[in-house]
Formats: structure tokens, C-alpha cells, sequence
């Protein structure tokens, strides 16, 4: 069995390439940080005996993602599950005042980078008659809080696209799934502040949110369900959370 990851370098995606790797897949997995993908790889292989490809590209530039997804060698291409991961929020704005760059990387990744790795790697899966993609979409795709706009809006996307994915991959026999957390104590908020480490300690102050380990579980669940069984969305929220801003501090 093998399993792409993208996002792997960190939070929910590294969470979920160690995941997999304890039920012996072998991964493919992606990012943009050589560097980290070579540790994880290094991790992965002798902890838990598993073949790993690492790709190092940007999921925004399609030119890379094409030519990253070509390279995969013979004896990767029968690509079971692709967990599309990689996304981030970057600011946190009323609309007026929005960061016009901000935007365009959210979209870019969310958005757009869900695409060009879904249209390639849903070829490959085609041609093999199977497959599995999981989105990670967020609350954020399910209501809209202040100052959220466009990462709401992107996450609304992964939503539409996640249902209309199914419908299209249908003759296919590809399954289709998505999960949407709630808080998860990951990298998300440093990038979002751009790297404002104390503001981002305080999103989860006096609380205990998701761990990456919960939503890395949780896809692998999906991942394993018999073949006749497809989970196609799942809201998974840490205790103290009843919706996007309704926290118990």
C-alpha cells in the first residue's frame, strides 16, 4: 500500500505519514523544506522498515507539481490514498483591511495547490482502477468567523470541491473524503501571524486542543474503512470547542 502525503514537514501531515508508516505503508511525501523531508525520511525508514520517496516542491506552481508527480518512479505510481494536507491561514483581517498577499497565498495553497496535485495524482489513480483522497478542509469550511474571510472562503472550496470530486471520480470506484478539525495545536498559527510565536501561544492558552496525532489518527481510520465503505466528511472539534468561536477557557 502507498500513501502521498503533501504537507509532510510538519503538524497534521507529519503526524499522518507516522501514522501510516505504523500500518506499513510506504509514503510518498511532500514539501517544501528538503531539509525536513530528508529527516522525516531518515525517521521513517528506520523506525518502521517502509519504502519512502520524498519530493520537495511547492504545491502553488503547477509546472513543479507536474513534474514532481511525473517523476515518481515505476514502483511508487500505484498510489492507494492521497491525503491532500498541505494549506495554511496567513492573517487574520476584517475584509477592508486585507493583506493582499496573504490572500493570494491562501488561495494559491488552499485552493489551487489542492488542485494540480489532485489532477495529477487522480490520473495516475485512474489509470490503476483505485484510490483514495482525503481532504484536510477545516471549521473554517463550514461557517465563517470575523476577520476569516478569504481562509474561510478558500476552505469553502476544499468543501465544494471535496463533494464534487466524489461525483466526478465516481465511475471510477475512487473513494472521495474530507475532514474538517477545529483547533489543532500545529505550526497553523505561527504561519498565519507570520511567525509571531507569543500571539500564536495564546490562541491555545488555558485550553487543550486537537493534537495532530487525533486528525492523523482519524484520516488513517478513514484510510481503512472495508472497500464498500467510503466516510465522505467528518467535523472533529477538541471538547472545549462547540463551533469556530465558542470556547470554553
Amino acid at each position: 500500500m502507498i500513501a502521498l502525503i503533501t504537507g509532510a514537514t510538519s503538524g497534521i501531515g507529519k503526524s499522518t505519514a507516522l501514522e501510516f508508516a505504523k500500518h506499513g505503508y510506504n509514503l510518498i511525501i511532500t514539501g517544501r523544506r528538503q531539509e525536513r523531508l530528508t529527516e522525516l525520511k531518515t525517521q521513517l525508514t528506520t523506525e518502521y522498515k517502509i519504502n519512502v520517496l520524498d519530493l520537495c516542491f511547492d504545491v502553488r506552481d503547477e509546472q513543479q507539481v507536474s513534474k514532481a508527480i511525473q517523476s515518481i518512479p515505476t514502483e511508487f505510481k500505484a498510489i492507494d490514498v492521497l491525503v491532500n494536507n498541505a494549506g495554511l491561514a496567513a492573517g487574520l483581517s476584517a475584509i477592508q483591511d486585507g493583506n493582499l498577499s496573504h490572500w493570494e497565498r491562501m488561495i494559491d495553497t488552499n485552493i489551487k495547490g489542492l488542485l494540480y496535485v489532485t489532477k495529477h495524482v487522480s490520473q495516475l489513480m485512474i489509470a490503476n482502477k483505485k484510490g483514495h483522497i482525503i481532504n484536510v478542509g477545516s471549521i473554517a469550511g463550514k461557517e465563517v468567523y470575523a476577520n476569516g474571510n478569504v481562509y474561510c472562503a478558500t476552505k469553502h472550496a476544499v468543501d465544494a470541491l471535496n463533494k464534487g470530486m466524489r461525483i466526478d471520480l465516481l465511475a471510477h470506484g475512487i473513494k472521495v473524503s474530507a475532514i474538517n478539525p477545529g483547533m489543532v495545536e500545529t505550526e497553523f498559527s505561527i504561519v498565519r501571524f507570520d511567525g509571531d510565536e507569543e500571539r500564536a501561544k495564546k490562541v491555545y492558552e488555558n485550553i487543550q486542543p486537537l493534537k495532530p496525532e487525533d486528525i492523523a489518527e482519524t484520516i488513517y481510520w478513514m484510510a481503512s474503512r472495508p472497500a464498500h465503505v467510503n466516510i465522505n466528511d467528518i467535523l472533529i472539534m477538541p471538547t472545549i470547542q462547540a463551533n469556530s468561536t465558542t470556547v470554553l477557557r
